[in-house]
């Protein structure tokens, strides 16, 4: 299971020692920035669900397309399926796995109708880590992201692969070049190309292999990219902490478009035509994102497409010992036209996150009921930049001291 606070501090201790490792020749901007997240992360508490209306921490993002209130499409109710952290989508239904699951019967692939009810499954040769998320490749191939790491203490991670027909799936292990990350957002490019997008607070770390994968031996990330998430006011069980990490990520069938979500927001992102994982990385790190609230849910870590393109679908794992969680679809206000001839492949084939308590509002409310603006600057974005002084006057006293000398 994901640990939230956990994340955020751990993140702080391994970025502050970097700042003081990097203070002898003379630090840097991503050294420095990434101080100032992990000093956020330290001083500011999670805070309780938000009452529906009232004011919540955060600038809000102008200007930025909110869709409307979600429909439920069906409802997981699978005894087997309470830590959802991966999902895909295709016209025949869907396909999810369960993040690190402690029980043997929720490590396996699953293959529900459209009405959520489970018709098959797919083991695992040997036991997964922590299986965060899932994408499928334009080919129909299904992919797994082995990639969760609440400790940061894995030497490396993994991505399984299961192309159409297979019996089980493949794994391919991979390996950080700057230390352990957790991380809960897989991203299969239009090339194949497998993007892990890492759950580091305010700016996630983008990396890709550095060389094809090989079964036989670990292949190396780099770091390609970046992800600074944008600030909103969306309202989410965990307030301030809940909208700067990314939990998953999706592909548009047709590879034109990404989107990256936090536990309050998904954020979509147009891709260059041929959906390379060069392109995929550029669009995160420079594009222009399109907002779209995905208020209250009770612990939003999955996101995909519609087999059409037409909408997102969001499904959370489940909370304070529901029976039960629904599948929820948001229409995309600017959605291109529907895909012709939607994929059937990933059904073709054959046969946690552990957060801080709180209540959550019901999932499924209206967008503008997480949603506040204020005439002032919001509590958490004046804290956010308070923290950041603060770490920007510390290095900079600390630097011209050691330079000093």
């Amino acid at each position: 299971m994901s640990t939230l606070w956990g994340c955020c501090r751990a993140t702080a201790a391994s970025s502050w020692q970097g700042v003081l490792n990097g203070l002898g020749d003379g630090g840097s901007e991503m050294t420095v920035l990434s101080a100032g997240a992990a000093l956020i992360a330290a001083v500011i508490p999670l805070a309780p669900a938000p009452v529906a209306g009232a004011p919540v921490a955060g600038a809000p993002v102008a200007g930025a397309p909110v869709a409307g209130a979600p429909e439920t499409t069906c409802r997981v109710k699978d005894d087997r399926l309470v830590e959802i952290s991966g999902l895909v989508a295709d016209s025949d239904g869907y396909v999810v796995v369960n993040d690190g699951a402690d029980e043997e019967s929720g490590r396996k692939i699953f293959y529900l109708t459209k009405k959520c009810k489970v018709t098959r499954t797919v083991s695992y040769p040997s036991r997964p880590q922590d299986t965060e998320d899932m994408a499928r490749g334009a080919d129909g191939t299904l992919w797994i992201g082995d990639i969760g790491d609440n400790d940061r203490e894995r030497a490396g991670i993994g991505v399984w692969r299961l192309a159409p027909g297979a019996k089980s799936p493949t794994l391919f292990r991979l390996s950080y070049p700057d230390g352990a990350h957790d991380a809960e957002a897989l991203l299969i490019a239009g090339d194949g190309t497998p993007i892990v997008v890492t759950k580091d607070p305010l700016t996630a770390g983008v990396y890709v292999p550095e060389r094809a994968l090989d079964a036989s031996a670990p292949v190396p990330l780099r770091r390609a990219g970046a992800f600074r998430i944008p600030v909103t006011t969306t309202g989410n069980p965990y307030g301030f902490k809940g909208r700067f990490v990314v939990t998953g990520a999706a592909t548009s069938p047709d590879g034109t478009r990404v989107a990256l979500r936090t536990y309050a927001d998904a954020f979509e992102f147009d891709v260059e035509p041929g959906g390379s994982a060069d392109a995929v990385v550029r669009a995160i790190g420079e594009g222009k994102p399109r907002e779209i609230a995905l208020p209250d849910e009770p612990q939003g870590e999955s996101i995909a497409y519609t087999a059409d393109g037409a909408a997102l679908l969001s499904v959370s794992e489940r909370t304070d010992g529901a029976d039960s969680v629904d599948m929820l679809r948001y229409a995309l206000p600017d959605a291109p036209a529907p895909v012709a001839g939607s994929s059937k492949a990933s059904s073709s084939s054959p046969p946690s996150s552990s957060p801080p308590s709180s209540s959550p509002a019901k999932a499924g409310q209206p967008a503008s009921a997480g949603r506040a603006e204020s005439g002032g600057l919001p509590v958490g974005a004046m804290a956010a930049g308070g923290a950041l002084i603060a770490a920007a006057l510390v290095l900079g006293v600390v630097i011209a001291r050691r330079r000093s000398r």
